[in-house]
């Protein structure tokens, strides 16, 4: 930015006038020798101020800013500035008819130009005279930035419900920057499509995909890594790296994609105690530090990636490790004033430490409830088998952690504790055939056995306790008992 534009123009305007005058001021002219002192400033070329051209003005001109200075006593300078336009904050000279139709025009095309909008605007006063004298474009044009009837960027095509709410909310609610007031409170998460296309082991050319995660208050790239896809499985594998890099953040913002909404994401951090916020739909700017990390991405590290024909998803791995993490990471931020490495290491931080790699992965992970096949001991579980072991036989419902991308293995869940009881593997149907069964383990759950009672009477307890109170009335038994007749002997 050149320092013209950092000045504001009647600024810029005043002081050339005052530099024109000063010095007629400072050394006041002799009775007679005004006139030609004017003549002779005329006759000069000046800087236009806001151009940069040279520029000449007239013995008129600069005999009025000599008397309007000569006459301030306490402001020379301010006198010397551009007047307000008298019809300034005044509505323009257009009917309402004119204001009625091109406001209704506006909310139809939002993407118009302001030039567009005033030709349409031309053709419609032509066809019905009754509208009016058509206004000036000035007039449109101050018409429409004052009631903040601006151009929007939005897609071409259709507007799906979803788009027309969040440009309504857009339209009556204020956007705001903000920024966290700690190291590891708010992290940023999301997914880039790169801009050029590389070739996979298959030898097809397919689009890599980054996936970042942001520290909101350093601006630091906790982890930065190229995948062929965007889905939970790819985002939780650099998730978990962040972590064990970094440690554990205390809230983590990503918008709406399938991979953040997944439940093994959404479970992993509610287990890992991190806060899970999401953008509001079709707001990118709600994620606005990011979206500005994109543009030095592709404007410097793909750039520089122009002369690899062929590119491919490894090198481009370690080429944007050594971007991030020697220049990325240690150059001066322009928003932060400082590198994200020195205002990560040098800030505040409510980071925790980060768990085993081996707690990260049981995390991320969601939950299932299966019923016990008694037959045969097993669980379905996206149509694979699993194989419970014969000491769990007596549950009858089961909890189960599984992460849907990998049905290696899923895990056995204490459904009170939330611990893990053991690790359950696939049913392996050629081993069983060869026809070889184990004993039944021990249910480990069960009272251990008192050898008090280990032994059981012949007459249970209840009918014991029954026939001794029975007797104690002293009553014969309530029954005639059936004799038999001996048989006679054969003669």
């Amino acid at each position: 930015m050149s320092n013209h534009e950092k000045v504001w123009k009647p600024e810029l305007w005043a002081n050339l006038r005052f530099s024109i005058v000063g010095p007629l001021l400072a050394a006041p002219p002799s009775q007679g020798e005004l006139q030609g002192q004017l003549e002779q400033l005329a006759a000069k070329h000046w800087i236009h101020p806001i151009t940069g051209q040279p520029t000449r003005f007239g013995v008129s001109t600069i005999q009025r800013w000599y008397y309007a200075a000569r006459a301030e006593k306490i402001d020379p300078v301010g006198v010397l500035r551009r007047k307000i336009r008298k019809d300034a904050g005044k509505q323009p000279s257009m009917t309402e008819d004119i204001r009625r139709i091109l406001e209704a025009q506006y909310s139809t095309h939002k993407r118009w130009s302001y030039q567009l909008h005033f030709d349409n605007l031309g053709v419609l006063v032509e066809e019905n005279p009754h509208y009016g004298a058509m206004p000036s474009y000035s007039s449109v044009l101050r018409y429409m930035k004052s009631h903040d009837l601006i151009r929007r960027s939005l897609p071409v095509g259709k507007m799906t419900p979803g788009l027309q709410k969040a440009e309504a909310r857009l339209q009556a609610r204020e956007v705001r920057s903000y920024e966290a007031e700690y190291v590891g409170s708010l992290w940023h998460l999301d997914f880039h499509h790169c801009s050029r296309k590389i070739v996979n082991p298959e030898g097809e050319w397919v689009t890599p995909i980054l996936l970042c995660i942001m520290d909101d208050h350093s601006r630091l790239v906790c982890h930065a890594q190229w995948y062929l896809s965007e889905k939970a499985e790819d985002l939780i594998h650099g998730l978990c790296q962040a972590f064990l890099k970094r440690g554990l953040p205390r809230s983590l913002l990503t918008d709406n994609g399938s991979a953040m909404i997944a439940l093994e994401t959404k479970k992993g951090l509610e287990r890992l105690g991190i806060v899970h916020a999401t953008t509001l739909p079709y707001s990118p700017f709600q994620n606005g530090k990011q979206e500005a990390f994109w543009g030095q991405l592709e404007g410097r590290l793909v750039a520089m990636l122009d002369n690899c024909k062929d590119l491919k998803l490894p090198f481009m791995n370690e080429a944007t490790q050594a971007w991030v993490e020697l220049e990325y990471q240690r150059a001066i931020h322009s928003e932060i004033g400082q590198s994200p490495l020195k205002r990560f290491l040098e800030s505040t931080s409510v980071e925790r430490p980060c768990p085993p790699a081996e707690d990260l992965r049981l995390a991320f992970c969601q939950d299932i409830s299966r019923q016990h096949r008694r037959s045969d001991g097993t669980i379905s579980i996206k149509g694979t088998r699993f194989e419970i072991p014969s000491r769990f036989r007596h549950f009858t419902t089961l909890r189960v952690r599984y992460a849907s991308w990998d049905l290696g293995h899923a895990y056995l869940i204490d459904p009170n504790a939330g611990t893990v009881l053991t690790r359950l593997y696939p049913l392996d149907r050629t081993r069983n055939a060869d026809g070889l069964r184990r004993n039944l383990q021990e249910i480990v759950d069960g009272p251990a056995p008192d050898p008090a009672v280990e032994k059981q009477e012949e007459v249970a307890p209840l009918l014991r306790k029954l026939l001794q109170e029975y007797s104690a009335t002293g009553l014969p038994p309530a029954y005639l008992p059936k004799t038999t007749k001996p048989k006679k002997e054969e003669s």
